[in-house]
């Protein structure tokens, strides 16, 4: 009885990774990619304004230097 030889040339491995990516997708709504971009934007505004308040807070409390 002979073994069947083994692929070596990957097309396994991309069938198991292309099948394992697909099954992801199909799974992920357009609603929550349309809600984790407005997340991401909401956060992101959030922190620079954020450090632009810290910003010059820091810099008006800052006593001036050489005196």
């Amino acid at each position: 009885m002979e073994l069947p030889e083994t692929n070596h040339d990957g097309q396994v491995y991309a069938g198991t990774c292309g099948g394992m990516f697909l099954s992801i997708f199909s799974n992920v709504f357009v609603e929550d990619l349309v809600r984790t971009v407005i997340l991401a934007v909401v956060g992101a505004v959030v922190s620079f304004g954020v450090s632009l308040v810290l910003k010059r807070l820091i810099k008006r409390k800052k006593p001036p230097m050489g005196n």
